[in-house]
This record gives C-alpha cells, sequence and structure tokens, in this order.
C-alpha cells in the first residue's frame, strides 16, 4: 500500500476517494450501474447531487459487497438479531436525496422480506441523540439495550467524524457480550486514519480484532453463490481484496 499512498490533508475529500478507489481497482470504477442487483435484491445509489455527492452517497464501493458476501455466507450472523447500519443503507445523513433513494430501495425489496422481520430506514445524524431510533427495537426487547448488531460500511475516510461516529456506536450497540460491530473500510482508507478510528473507540470501551481471514487462500476469493451486477467472481474477489474489516466487542462484559 505504501507505493499508492497519497499525502492527503486530515481527511479526504470526495474525489480523493473516489480516485483512489479506482486506483486500487487498476482503474476500473466501482460499481456505477443504475440499477444495481445482489441476488433477487434489486438497489439504486442516490442521484448525483447535494449531499449525495460530496458523501459519496452516488457510488457502491467495495466494503458494501464484501459485507454483503460476509451476510449471504453466515458470517455476519443475523438470525434473530436486530441490526442497525449507519449510513448507506437503512439510516443515513437526513438529507431529502439520499432518504429518497434509500425509501425507494426499501419499497422495492420489501416482499423479499419476511414477516418476522421488519425493515424501516430513518434519516440519523452521527452523534445525535438516538431515541427515536433505539424506539424501533421490538416491543418485547427494553429499548435502552441497544442493537445486537451495528454496522459500518466504508466511513472511516471520514476522520473529523470518527468522534460521532463512536458516540452513536457506544449510545446504539447492546451493552451485552454478544453484541457486535462489523466495520469494512477500502484499502484507499489510509492506515492511519483507520488506527485512530480505532484508537477511539477503545477509549470507549470497544475492542476491535481485525478480521485476518482474507490473507488465507480460500478467504482471499469471493464465496458469495448469488449473481452480483454482471460481476464474475474473480473481479468481485478483487473488490473484497482491496478491503480490511474489524469486528468490535464491549471490554469487560
Amino acid at each position: 500500500m505504501a507505493s499508492n499512498a497519497h499525502q492527503y490533508s486530515e481527511e479526504q475529500s470526495a474525489e480523493d476517494i473516489l480516485n483512489d478507489a479506482l486506483l486500487f481497482l487498476g482503474g476500473r470504477p466501482v460499481i456505477d450501474d443504475e440499477v444495481i442487483s445482489y441476488g433477487p435484491l434489486k438497489l439504486t445509489v442516490a442521484p448525483k447531487a447535494g449531499k449525495a455527492n460530496t458523501l459519496l452517497a452516488d457510488h457502491l464501493f467495495s466494503p458494501a459487497l464484501f459485507l454483503a458476501e460476509r451476510i449471504e455466507q453466515g458470517v455476519i450472523p443475523l438470525q434473530e438479531k436486530t441490526l442497525i447500519e449507519l449510513a448507506a443503507v437503512t439510516t443515513d445523513y437526513p438529507d431529502p436525496i439520499i432518504l429518497g433513494n434509500l425509501r425507494s430501495n426499501a419499497e422495492r425489496n420489501q416482499v423479499l422480506v419476511p414477516p418476522t422481520c421488519k425493515l424501516h430506514c430513518r434519516g440519523y445524524e452521527w452523534g445525535q441523540e438516538v431515541t427515536d431510533l433505539l424506539n424501533l427495537l421490538p416491543r418485547n426487547q427494553n429499548a435502552s439495550v441497544g442493537f445486537d448488531i451495528v454496522i459500518l460500511s466504508d466511513l472511516l475516510h471520514f476522520q473529523t467524524s470518527h468522534d460521532v461516529l463512536v458516540r452513536s456506536l457506544s449510545l446504539l450497540l447492546a451493552k451485552t457480550v454478544d453484541a457486535r460491530v462489523y466495520v469494512a473500510a477500502g484499502k484507499y482508507t489510509l492506515s492511519d486514519v483507520c488506527s485512530s478510528f480505532l484508537l477511539k473507540a477503545a477509549n470507549a470501551g470497544l475492542v476491535f480484532e481485525e478480521d485476518l481471514h482474507m490473507n488465507s487462500e480460500d478467504g482471499s476469493k469471493w464465496q458469495g453463490t448469488l449473481p452480483v451486477s454482471g460481476l464474475d467472481p474473480e473481479a468481485l474477489g478483487i473488490r473484497k481484496n482491496n478491503c480490511r474489516s474489524w469486528v468490535g466487542h464491549w471490554l469487560g462484559i
């Protein structure tokens, strides 16, 4: 990575991140189709306008594909779990364009949601109070407990937002021994930026371990079985290998 590293100011711009994503993919673009499919799921990204453009909500980057593969393979266990993702899927910056796209995705794929599963999308600005989000938890679950799983997909490059991201994690993740945070970042996110987030999380009582399974021969291959927007397993494997990931939990619980 060192040979490809660039020197940036405190926070990379949207153009920097997108250009580095292309660099790591050998000039091949991140998925930018009008409709993106992952198996039966049909998804769209936000239009290239306003906050969607500056917050990179108008592209699908490799970490999203990697996390989808982990969910498909059961590595991220979801059965009988409550889950919230910060940004890009079911919560995002409270911008009308971004949220309009999220609601469209939820409505378009509602037929695939099992009757026992409830899907919500909400606007949420990182670091703010979370009462409205906790109120979405099942009635038989204490709303003060929090969610079993929190997912962060490709958010670490927003370095000036690390404090508010960690605050949101602290407020949303259930204080239980089994609660987990799954974080994925593209390798275009500088190592010291990732380390900064992990240190702030540790100061808040969260311990993260990097998933090194991808370093093995089997782990480096794409293991999903569902078709993805015309990408073959080799192309998906390249995108997977351009990601880093961590699993976090509370210390001492």
